[in-house]
């Protein structure tokens, strides 16, 4: 990658300038208190689903595994920034390496692709048990989870490495400064020196479509789980199959709702104020959420998370 300094910056920076949060040092402690106990909750919230899962030989079904492997992903997907962010308030110079941005760059949208991935398989599993209850034992099989889980990790972290390759050969100009609290391509690709409108149209389409495609996948999942659900008689059977279903359908919509209001029109239409709150939204609250969601209606968990927490 090539740098170009300008007359008004030093030239012992050797990195992006991220801004972050802007507010007073006292400010900047308190977020950092704030999003510490944030960042360990989540931790320890996704981090005892997978002990749960682990330990309970009940739990070792694909639904549970898949919800273990959930987790797993997002204890890494807030680790790709909060750990910086956190740093970041503590910083007076604010400056993250060419290096560590673009790949936090890289790990950021693979894991957000890769978790809009296995929401998709995630939805496939609860159709099959659901739609094909008689079946679902000889379709769900162990091997064909695994091969879902390694697919979904295989497709995420392919889908932006060539983008992210390009991205860090071009060369940037100006003061460097996101205006962010991580390194997003929409306040990168305006760094550049040059325009690079073929990029622009690269990233507004890729970043969504993996979304968009799995949002239509789980819509069409549940729209004939519901066809399925309301033709059983017993009120009994409806409820808990809504109820199975009602978490990761509350999951899908923080997730998809929020990226889809990033991503899906042109980030330039976006406030700086506007993309860090709903960057921040997806990116850290709804890690947090998501083991409160998916353990509060689900008995079998609760149970689990119980029996772990006594050891």
């Amino acid at each position: 990658m090539k740098i170009s300094n300008t007359p008004n910056n030093s030239s012992t920076i050797t990195g992006f300038i991220l801004l972050g949060f802007s507010c007073p040092k006292e400010g900047q402690i308190l977020l950092f208190v704030l999003f510490s106990g944030v960042y360990l909750l989540t931790l320890m919230g996704n981090g005892s689903i997978i002990c749960a899962v682990h330990w309970d030989q009940r739990l070792h079904t694909p639904m549970y595994i898949l919800l273990a492997n959930f987790s797993f992903l997002e204890i890494w997907y807030v680790t790709s920034t909060v750990p910086n962010m956190l740093a970041n308030f503590l910083s007076d110079n604010k400056v993250i390496s060419f290096s560590w941005c673009f790949l936090q760059f890289y790990f950021f949208f693979s894991l957000g692709s890769t978790e809009c991935l296995f929401l998709g398989i995630m939805a496939f599993d609860r159709y099959l048990a659901i739609c094909r209850p008689l079946h679902y034992p000889t379709l769900m099989t162990g091997h064909l989870c695994t091969n879902l889980v390694i697919s979904c990790w295989v497709l995420g972290f392919l889908w932006f490495l060539i983008p992210n390759i390009i991205t860090s050969q071009m060369s940037f100009c100006g003061s460097r400064i996101i205006d962010h609290f991580l390194c997003d391509p929409g306040p990168l690709l305006v760094l550049t020196c040059q325009k690079a409108p073929v990029m622009e149209l690269v990233f507004s389409t890729l970043s969504p479509l993996p979304l968009i495609i799995t949002f239509l996948f789980i819509m069409g999942s549940y729209a004939l789980v519901l066809r399925a659900v309301l033709k059983v008689p017993s009120a009994a059977v409806r409820r808990k199959a809504f109820s199975t279903c009602g978490s990761h359908l509350a999951v899908v919509s923080l997730f998809c709702g929020s990226v889809l209001v990033m991503y899906g029109s042109p980030t330039s239409e976006h406030e700086a104020g506007m993309q860090k709150i709903v960057t921040l939204f997806y990116s850290v609250v709804t890690p947090l959420l998501n083991p409160v969601i998916y353990s509060l209606r689900n008995k079998d968990m609760k149970k689990a998370l119980k029996k772990f927490l006594r050891l």
